[in-house]
Parts: structure tokens; sequence; C-alpha cells
């Protein structure tokens, strides 16, 4: 493979047909499907394409494996999503029920809020979580993370200043 050079269609060919088969076994092998393995091991070569990775691949089978895993773990996150999600609709009277469209994007916004919360510190993933969810004002976030009201504040605006620059950088 060339180095000083994304990676050029001769290189992720031969990486394709030297590891396409191995990788499918693996990820065969930790889900249990091998429809769903094909789809992973072919999301997995796209996002190595879309990763314009700028160097040879010294150890591809363990880049493949790592890249594997993430989208594993994307799967697994958006399947527990719908579950609840699904759950919750189920809980609604029929005609407040929101229509297929409006499901999806419900559902694709709750996938963007996940992901931004990923990204967060976890102390400001937790203060954020009890502030918006569970309603709990600053003095009584403060006092079950054993901070002060203050680091809490801070933890919020920077919470809400992450969302708000997701939110619009989207645009």
């Amino acid at each position: 493979m060339r180095s000083n050079d994304t990676l050029g269609n001769a290189d992720l060919t031969l990486l394709y047909r030297s590891h396409h088969s191995w990788l499918h076994s693996w990820l065969s092998r930790r889900i249990g499907c091998r429809e769903s393995a094909a789809d992973l091991a072919q999301d997995t070569f796209v996002r190595l394409l879309k990763s314009r990775q700028l160097s040879p691949l010294r150890e591809p089978r363990a880049y493949l494996s790592s890249i594997a895993r993430g989208l594993m773990i994307d799967r697994y996150r958006r399947r527990e999503l719908e579950r609840a999600y699904f759950e919750s609709l189920a809980l609604l009277p029929s005609q407040a029920a929101p229509s297929e469209e409006e499901r999806l994007l419900i559902l694709d916004s709750l996938e963007r809020i996940d992901r931004l919360l990923d990204l967060l510190k976890p102390r400001v993933r937790e203060a954020f979580l009890l502030a918006q969810l569970d309603g709990l004002t600053c003095l009584q976030i403060a006092e079950k993370l054993g901070v002060s009201r203050s680091t809490v504040e801070r933890d919020l605006a920077k919470a809400l200043q992450h969302c708000y620059r997701l939110r619009y950088a989207e645009q």
C-alpha cells in the first residue's frame, strides 16, 4: 500500500479480498447471525472507505475489528433505543400515537441525542440527565453527586452549550 496518500482503490480491493472473509467470520461468532455479520462487515469497509485513511494499515485486522466493534455497539444502542421508544409508544392511546414518519424522525432525534450525551464527561452527562429527565434542581443534583452547586451549574452550562453547538452545527 502507498504511504503519504489515501488508500487507493487497489489498496482497498486488496484489503477487502484479504480480510473480508475473516471479518465476516469474526463478526458471525460475536453476534450469532450470518446475515447481520455480512451487513456489519460491509459497513466496516464502507466506514474505512469514508475515513480517508492516510497511511498503510500495519495491523489491518486490528483496525477492521476496531471499526466493526464500534459498529456493533452503535447497532446495539440503536436497538435498545428503539425498544425503549416502542415500549413507551405502546403505552399511548392509539389516537395519540405518532405517524410512521413522525416515529422515524423521533428515533433519528433520539439517536443524535444519545450520541451527543456520549460525548459529554460522565459527571456532566449525569447532571444533565438528572436535570432534564428527573427534574432535579441544581441543589438536589449537587447533593446527589457530592459536588457544589456552582459545579453543577457549570456542568449544566457545558451540556447545554454542547447541545446548542450540535443543534446549530447540523443546519
